[in-house]
């Protein structure tokens, strides 16, 4: 802004001294009005709206620091410069803190200084106005974010409202056989995902599977797989019967590959699939890029199942291997999504292993111990998404 459009206002009943001050700040290029003492100056004050005042401190009647004190509680921003020529230290004290921008002694012998201190407060003045400004203006976005936020943290929480009842419930069989499962998010919703169900009353399906990503497009993957292969058991008999058993595991998961890369929905996912034969205690797997392998626990003793094989969504033709295992009379089964990897203390690969199998050896007889043990059941926040699902045979 220039000096121009800037409009001041003298307050000072010494006549000489004010239309000295005003000639020279008018020839500076600002606009001036002036007043004869205090009241004419607060009158012109509120007719006027001047961007800044310069009052004389002892004036008849309404002195200066009294002016000072009313434009400043009318407009506590607005800059008032104070000039006396009694140049007392009380009297400075006062002015600064009723507000005054600078304090002048009379008579002002070099006129510059005054100009200076006018310019100066007005570029003071002008940066709050800008600061106050740009705090409305940050203050508006942030209550914009906070509504978008709030908006958002809904949808996340019906998101994970619409997971969860996705997800099975646990599952008990006559023959003894018990499934559970429970999942840890890094965030409202996970990308991984458990089911498990009993078929034709005789075959113990069930799978985990880890998204890649996190939050609501690995979600919505985990999504669409529960409608997927809930429709390939409806519609094609999934596990039903015996040549499903032996190569159901490998099927699934080839039309899981198909249809991601189709639908290009630029996720993979790894899984452990597994299907029992509760009649002979025969499991048939696969491993799509699963890591931390299942862990059986039989005995006293626990040990990593063996096997391995591609990520699901990547290859355009993969085939996998199914691996065969007869399961003991009685058993559990822990299988982990690799999040919990990041829960365990040690730092390398193998330390993390052995240190879940120890974990696992002492508390695998159920879902809950094994999850307290670990530290995860309840946990707010967790570095990655944790999965756990249990398959026991008591």
């Amino acid at each position: 802004m220039t000096d121009e459009s800037r409009k001041l206002l003298i307050i000072d009943d010494d006549a000489p001294v004010r239309q000295s001050i005003v000639a020279y700040l008018e020839d500076s290029g600002f606009r001036v009005i002036e007043a004869c003492d205090g009241p004419a100056g607060l009158a012109a004050f509120r007719e006027e709206s001047p961007e800044l005042v310069i009052t004389d401190l002892r004036m008849p009647g309404l002195d200066g620091l009294q002016v000072l004190k009313t434009i400043h509680e009318s407009s506590p921003d607005l800059p008032v410069i104070v000039v006396s020529g009694a140049g007392v230290m009380g009297d400075v004290v006062s002015a600064l803190r009723l507000g005054a921008s600078d304090y002048l002694i009379k008579p002002i012998v070099d006129m510059e200084m005054l100009v200076h201190s006018v310019r100066r407060a007005l570029e003071r003045c002008d940066l709050l106005l800008q600061n106050q400004r740009y705090r409305a203006k940050l203050e508006l976005a942030n209550r914009g974010l906070r509504d978008n936020l709030r908006m958002l943290e809904r949808d996340q929480q019906a998101g994970r409202q619409v997971q969860k009842r996705l997800m099975p419930s646990s599952l008990s069989t006559e023959e003894g056989y018990q499934a559970s499962h429970y999942i840890a998010p890094s965030l409202y919703l996970s990308g991984d995902f458990v089911d498990y169900a009993f078929l034709k009353q005789r075959y113990l399906a069930f799978y985990l599977a880890d998204v890649s990503g996190h939050g609501a497009s690995s979600a919505f993957v985990t999504i669409w797989l529960k409608h997927l292969v809930s429709r390939m058991v409806r519609e094609e008999g999934l596990f039903c019967d015996a040549d499903s058993f032996e190569t159901g595991a490998n099927t699934m998961l080839q039309q899981i590959n198909r249809e991601l890369n189709e639908t290009r929905l630029n996720h993979h996912l790894t899984f452990f699939v597994g299907v029992i034969d509760t009649d002979t205690r025969e499991m048939r797997y696969v491993v799509a890029g699963h890591l931390p392998m299942p862990i059986l626990v039989a005995d006293g003793r626990a040990e990593f199942l063996s096997g391995n094989g591609k990520p699901v969504g990547i290859f355009a033709h993969p085939e996998w291997q199914i691996y065969q295992r007869v399961l003991p009379e009685t058993f559990s089964l822990v299988c982990f999504s690799d999040g919990v990897l990041e829960v365990l203390p040690p730092k390398e690969l193998i330390d993390k292993e052995a240190q879940l199998l120890d974990v696992v050896q002492q508390h695998g007889s159920s879902m809950e111990s094994v999850c307290e043990a670990l530290g995860i059941q309840g946990a707010s926040e967790t570095p990655d998404d944790i999965a756990v699902m249990t398959i026991i045979k008591r």
